[in-house]
C-alpha cells in the first residue's frame, strides 16, 4: 500500500531472510512489489491491475496512520491501533515494517508465503524501504518502481490529495530524488507515469513478461492456468 516518506528508524523482520528457500522445487507464484516516490500515482496503477487481473492476489497492508477520505478498511490498508500493530510485530508476523514519520506500516508475512506457495500472484504496494526489504527476504520477487514524470507534477498531485500540509509536501519532494535514484540502481524496471493508462498497461506486461519466463529469475515452471 501507499507509503509517504522515509523510513524513521525502524527495520523490516530480518527472521523473513530464507523465506525464499521455503519450498525448493515448488511452482510459485510472481509476487510484484511496487513501489515509488510519493504522488507518482502507484496506488491508482494498482488498483487498475486489480480490477484487470483477477489472478493477482492483493496484500492488504496494515497501518496505524488515520485513514485518508475514501480510503476503506480492509480494501486500501488495514487501519489498527499501534498497539495491535506491535503485538503482530512482536510475534515475527511482518513480512517487512517500518516506521514512516511517526506511522507504522508493514506487510503480513503469512497470506503472502501462502499465496505464493500456491502458485499464485501477489501484489504489494509498499514504501521503496520496505520493497527492499522483501528482495532480501524473496529475491525472486519483481520490483517495479513508479515515478512522476517532473517534480512539479509531482507536487500537483501531492496537493491535489487535500489532506497534505506544505510542511509534508516537501518533506516528500525532498526525499524524491534519493528514493529514484533507489529505483533506478536497485529496482527490475522503472516505470514513469506520464499517463495512468500508459503506465497501468506498461506494468501488466513487465509482470506478464515475468510469468512467461517462468515465475521467477530462477527459473521455477508456471502453474497451471
Amino acid at each position: 500500500m501507499p507509503a509517504e516518506g522515509p523510513n524513521s528508524g525502524s527495520g523490516d523482520a530480518g527472521s523473513h531472510d530464507s523465506l525464499a528457500g521455503d519450498a525448493p522445487g515448488a511452482a510459485r507464484g510472481v509476487l510484484l512489489v511496487l513501489a515509488g516516490t510519493s504522488g507518482a500515482g502507484k496506488g491508482t496503477i494498482g488498483a487498475r491491475l486489480r480490477e484487470a487481473d483477477p489472478a493477482l492476489n492483493w496484500s492488504v497492508s496494515w497501518t496505524t496512520r488515520p485513514r485518508r477520505a475514501r480510503e476503506q478498511d480492509g480494501v486500501d490498508y488495514h487501519f489498527v491501533t499501534r498497539e495491535e500493530f506491535e503485538r503482530l510485530r512482536d510475534a515475527n508476523g511482518f513480512l517487512e515494517w517500518f516506521e514512516v514519520y511517526g506511522d507504522l506500516k508493514g506487510t503480513p508475512v503469512q497470506y503472502v508465503v501462502d499465496e505464493l506457495a500456491q502458485g499464485h500472484d501477489v501484489m504489494l504496494e509498499i514504501d521503496v524501504q520496505g520493497a527492499l526489504a522483501v528482495k532480501r527476504a524473496l529475491p525472486e520477487a519483481l520490483l517495479v518502481f513508479v515515478q512522476a514524470p517532473s517534480r512539479e507534477e509531482q507536487r500537483r498531485r501531492l496537493e491535489a490529495r487535500g489532506s497534505e500540509t506544505e510542511a509534508s509536501i516537501a518533506r516528500r519532494l525532498e526525499r524524491a530524488e534519493a528514493e529514484e535514484r533507489i529505483g533506478a540502481e536497485e529496482f527490475d524496471a522503472v516505470v514513469v507515469n506520464h499517463d495512468v493508462g500508459q503506465a497501468t498497461a506498461e506494468v501488466a506486461a513487465i509482470l506478464r513478461a515475468r510469468r512467461d519466463r517462468g515465475r521467477s529469475p530462477h527459473g521455477d515452471p508456471p502453474h497451471g492456468d
